[in-house]
Formats: C-alpha cells, sequence, structure tokens
C-alpha cells in the first residue's frame, strides 16, 4: 500500500508548495495539513535569508515555485513512464548535498524516496532548514516515510550506495572514500550560451534569467558566453538592464568590487555597465557579477569543441543553433526528467 501511495504524497507536497509565491501566500483550503504547517514554512522563507544571506525570499520562491510546478500528476508520471519500478529490497541511499541554491537537493531526495529506497541525508551547513521542513511535511501525510527519511548531522554511515555532490577537490576525497559503494560524484559545472547576433531583445532579456538567478550561484547557471567574431555587446547590455537592481543587493555588490579590482589591477581588457563585468577568458567557470566571453568562427566546430568538453558544462543555451540546446530564460526551469550531470538517476538507483 505504502509503495502505491508515494506518488500521492509528492503530488500532495506540490499542491502544497503552489500556495507560496513571491506576490502572496494564499493558503488553498483543499491541501492537506496547512494548519500545521502554512505559517512555519512562511517564516521559514523569510528566514531563510538569516541562514543564508544569498537565500533571499526572490529565490527561495522561484525554487519552491519551480518545485510546484514540477510535481504534478502529468509530470511525475510522463517523468516515471520509462522505468519498471518494482518493490526490490530498499537500500539505504546517502546524500551529501550541495547548498549554493535553495533546495538544490530535492530532485535526489525525490528519486531515492520515489524509487523505494531509503534516504541518509547530510545536508550542507548553507542549506540546513527547507529539506527537513518539507521531509516532515511528507512524514504527516504518509507516517510510514518516518522510516524512510534520516538527518545525519555527524559521519555518515551504514549506506549500500551514495550520491554526493561538491566541487572538484571535494569530489576526489569522494572518489576515494566512497570507491567500494554505487555512487554518483557530481563536480564543478557550469553553462555557456551560444550567441550568433540574430538574437531579439525578448531572448536577451530571457539570458539574463539564466546568468542572474540566485546570483549566479547555480550550475545551470551561464557564466559563459560564445560569440562570433566582430560580436557587439551593445543589444545585450542594453537588454539585461533590466537586472540593474542585483547591484542594490550587499552580497553581490562586494564580489561585484572586489572581482572588477582583481581583474583591473591584473590589467585584463573588461567590460562593464556597472552590475556586471564582461571579460574574455577561455575558463567556464567565472566567479560572482562576471561573465566570461570568448570568440568562435564557425558553429560546427564550436558543437565538437562543446562534446569534448561536455563534462565541464551543465546546460548549453542558443537560438538553436547547438544540437540539444535549450531556450533562453530556461536553465533554472529543469523538468524532472532533466538530470544533472546527464547522470540518469533513477536507472543508477534501480540498479544498486
Amino acid at each position: 500500500m505504502f509503495e502505491n501511495n508515494k506518488k500521492r504524497c509528492f503530488i500532495e507536497l506540490g499542491k502544497f508548495l503552489k500556495q507560496f509565491s513571491e506576490a502572496e501566500n494564499v493558503i488553498d483550503q483543499a491541501v492537506l495539513y496547512n494548519e500545521p504547517f502554512f505559517e512555519d514554512f512562511v517564516n521559514l522563507i523569510h528566514l531563510s535569508q538569516s541562514h543564508n544571506g544569498w537565500y533571499t525570499p526572490e529565490n527561495v520562491y522561484f525554487s519552491i515555485q519551480s518545485w510546484a510546478k514540477a510535481l504534478t500528476e502529468e509530470n511525475i508520471d510522463k517523468w516515471l513512464s520509462k522505468y519498471t519500478i518494482g518493490t526490490n529490497e530498499p537500500k539505504n541511499v546517502g546524500l551529501i548535498l550541495a547548498g549554493n541554491i535553495p533546495l538544490v537537493g530535492f530532485h535526489d531526495f525525490l528519486s531515492v524516496l520515489i524509487t523505494g529506497h531509503n534516504v541518509l541525508i547530510k545536508t550542507s551547513s548553507n542549506d540546513q532548514f527547507l529539506l527537513p521542513f518539507l521531509a516532515k511535511y511528507l512524514i504527516a501525510i504518509e507516517p510510514e516515510f518516518s522510516n524512510k527519511i534520516t538527518f545525519v548531522e555527524a559521519k555518515l554511515e551504514n549506506f549500500d550506495a551514495v550520491i554526493a555532490t561538491g566541487s572538484n577537490n571535494t569530489a576526489r576525497y569522494f572518489e576515494y572514500y566512497f570507491k567500494d559503494k554505487p555512487s554518483i560524484i557530481r563536480k564543478n559545472r557550469n553553462s555557456v550560451a551560444v550567441l550568433d547576433g540574430k538574437e531579439t531583445k525578448e531572448q536577451l532579456i530571457a539570458l539574463g534569467e539564466d546568468i542572474f538567478r540566485y546570483f549566479g550561484l547555480g550550475c545551470r547557471n551561464v557564466s559563459k558566453l560564445f560569440v562570433p567574431k566582430s560580436y557587439s555587446f551593445n543589444a545585450f547590455f542594453e537588454a539585461i538592464f533590466e537586472y540593474q537592481d542585483v547591484i542594490h543587493y550587499e552580497k553581490y555588490a562586494n564580489n561585484y568590487d572586489y572581482n572588477k579590482a582583481v581583474f583591473l589591477m591584473s590589467n585584463f581588457k573588461l567590460l562593464d555597465n556597472g552590475f556586471l563585468t564582461i571579460k574574455e577568458d577561455n575558463s567556464y567557470a567565472s566567479p560572482i557579477s562576471s561573465v566570461f566571453y570568448e570568440f568562435y568562427e564557425n558553429s560546427d566546430d564550436l558543437q565538437i569543441r562543446l562534446q569534448s568538453e561536455s563534462e565541464q558544462i551543465q546546460c548549453i543555451v542558443s537560438n538553436n543553433l547547438m544540437k540539444d540546446s535549450i531556450n533562453f530564460g530556461e536553465t533554472q526551469r529543469p523538468n524532472l526528467w532533466d538530470y544533472a550531470d546527464n547522470v540518469d538517476t533513477i536507472s543508477f538507483l534501480l540498479t544498486i
């Protein structure tokens, strides 16, 4: 009975999350367990920035709404339709989560539970409260989840498999430490946009969303632009002017001032609009408040290069210039079937 009930529980969670938006928090009387959870969640959302200075209410609400839209019966059925999820013996799956953006580990949490396993969660110190709250809501809907969900403060132990997310440095530690267990180890990745100068103003404004959402801290944020020779950035700067208020956020402004100063002291040539610097650079990972760019001459050659360096890239954004690219403004709106690092988490969990 519980196995058949898991999907319904996540659909109910989606309905709960749908009530919360930056514009207004509106109680839906049809949603389960609002009385013990609604006001506490509102308070948690507005306390999140005190727990992590990058977790502004705007960005927390954006994450919540993204999951509310994902957790529908239609989306979950479409996501799981290609898998055969049986009733195999549950395994203990450890999750070591990142904390760069709100609820960044929720997809792994969902995947473990929906495949029938038990989840052992080690949260990031930067994101310790949102996921445990949603876990409590799930347990209220279905008490049997209490035997399936464990949050771990000390060393992760007694696990059969692990999914760990971290930097390239921590990934080397994870690979050594978990070498005897089935694992998914995620490293640093960045997203890129390929432009040809024919983009509309609306597309470039949407590209600003890909750059500035979550202050650029996510692996799905665009941190590098590929542009043709003689490309003019005038239209780009005009379009992203809509995001100028980002400079009024102190943590972002401090990064802007610092990184700009470092670039200038190193005599790098910069383009600068007062809240974003653009620097020609071969790297994919640009610092907060900066985007790198690189010129390309031939789109076919660029396609080959991006494929050869795919382990460094999370998303490619373009106006159908590159194979498997996504539309402008969509990087932070992944579907349930859009897997991090293109590693099918469900298939992994069904074979451990």
